[in-house]
């Protein structure tokens, strides 16, 4: 996945390194590869010329595979709105956070349209070609990476409740304790039901966990830490062992995928 934030991360080096001595290296489908850049991503990410040309050249596949897809301003819409609410502010609100940050709303928007073509490539010509997995085939990838499987055995948090969910939310935007109650609790991720597990386990330290509703009240959580560790059986970790599976499979047919590309693309050595 980390190939797939290239074309932002490349555009950055470009404009950074502006000042230096440029010209044009290679041509792979029409767009241009200088020389500026293959050494902005060599000192960048510390790697060879060689294996800089060779994220670059994936760069420009990446956009020529990417040209003619198309993403609605509909589309854009939802997934901002989506973004705004999993990190409990309304849009009005992260308009004003990313103002504050020096980034415009044309520019986050035009991010987000980058991600989500970036995404629906990703989908429609990657994860597309990978079969599911067998049960036998998620044991064994199971017990070559055991050690991959671990959780905190405890969690220490402030739980937060309330009646209503309105005042929940309000208390998340504005972590005003008006009408919501708190509390110290210690966990052992043992007595945690799996999905309330895994949404603690990736919320950061000092962060909040979405609102859950729990019958009689809502709930949230701010993680203060976690301690401990402990190695989760097959059937636990049955959840995390298939999507290990699935990454793993994902980066080989991504690397599959671009080399099968690069062998029939249009790629033209001006200089080496």
């Amino acid at each position: 996945m980390k190939k797939l934030i290239l074309l932002g991360f490349i555009t950055l080096l470009t404009l950074s390194h502006a000042k230096m001595i440029d010209a044009i290296a290679l041509i792979v489908e029409g767009e241009a590869v200088t020389t500026a850049e293959i050494r902005a991503v060599q000192q960048q990410l510390q790697v060879s010329k060689e294996q800089a040309t060779d994220l670059l050249i994936q760069d420009r596949l990446q956009k020529a595979a990417m040209k003619n897809i198309v993403i609605s301003e509909d589309t854009i819409d939802s997934k901002i709105t989506q973004i705004a609410a999993q990190n409990n502010v309304t849009v009005p609100k992260m308009q004003k956070i990313l103002k504050q940050r020096g980034t415009t709303w044309t520019k986050y928007r035009s991010s987000i349209k980058e991600s989500l073509k970036k995404e629906k490539f990703y989908k429609e010509k990657v994860v597309a070609t990978i079969t599911a997995p067998s049960e036998d085939e998620l044991k064994i990838f199971y017990r070559n990476h055991k050690e991959e499987f671990t959780v905190p055995s405890t969690i220490s948090m402030i739980e937060y409740s309330s009646t209503s969910e309105a005042a929940m939310k309000k208390f998340l935007e504005t972590k005003k304790k008006k009408g919501v109650k708190s509390r110290s609790v210690k966990k052992s991720t043992k007595d945690l039901n799996p999905a309330l597990l895994g949404t603690i386990l990736q919320t950061q330290d000092g962060s909040y966990t979405r609102p859950f509703n729990a019958g009689d009240r809502y709930i949230s959580y701010k993680v203060l830490s976690k301690q401990g560790k402990v190695n989760m059986s097959f059937e636990a970790s049955r959840g995390a062992v298939a999507a290990k599976w699935k990454q793993q499979q994902q980066g080989k047919a991504l690397k599959d995928y671009f080399e099968k590309m690069k062998t029939n693309a249009n790629i033209q050595v001006i200089r080496k």
